[in-house]
């Protein structure tokens, strides 16, 4: 496989990756804040996936394996979070709700939508959808790395 279509490959997963979380956000599933930061590196690759289609070089694909490692590195850490392995942001664990009112965090009561960083909800096999992101973030830059490696040889 071509440079390029490695690039673009990659830049598609992102895109769809980003397609997934916005359709269970539709669905119910309320993003943390961890998980929109996820997002964006994700957006940035795939505007690398479609610079692509026109010009591909070795440092694109560079660019393109930086932000899939980024996303992946915050989903580990949002991993971590999940798994009380080490401390999260206050602003959407536990101990950052404390200023809020009990009865601001029911349903209907026009307080803010809380969805928890720090809760670890298995979402398929046992893994949080942040798990899932950090294995598919991890093949992502792998695709953009190897892209890289093929356009400098050739």
């Amino acid at each position: 496989m071509t440079p390029r279509r490695l690039m673009i490959l990659a830049g598609a997963g992102s895109l769809l990756l980003l397609a997934a979380a916005f359709a269970f956000q539709a669905m119910g599933w309320a993003p943390c804040q961890m998980c929109l930061w996820q997002r964006w590196p994700h957006a940035a690759a795939g505007i690398l996936g479609a610079v692509a289609l026109v010009a591909a070089s070795p440092l694109l694909a560079g660019a393109g394996a930086l932000s899939a490692l980024t996303t992946a590195g915050i989903a580990a850490f949002h991993s971590g979070v999940e798994r009380d392995w080490w401390e999260g942001p206050s602003s959407c664990t536990g101990s950052g709700l404390s200023a809020l009112s009990g009865a601001s965090l029911l349903p209907g009561s026009g307080g803010p939508s809380v969805a928890m960083c720090d809760q670890f909800t298995p979402f398929l096999f046992g893994l949080s959808m942040a798990n899932l992101n950090l294995l598919a973030s991890l093949v992502l830059a792998g695709l953009w790395a190897f892209a890289a490696v093929r356009a400098r040889r050739g």
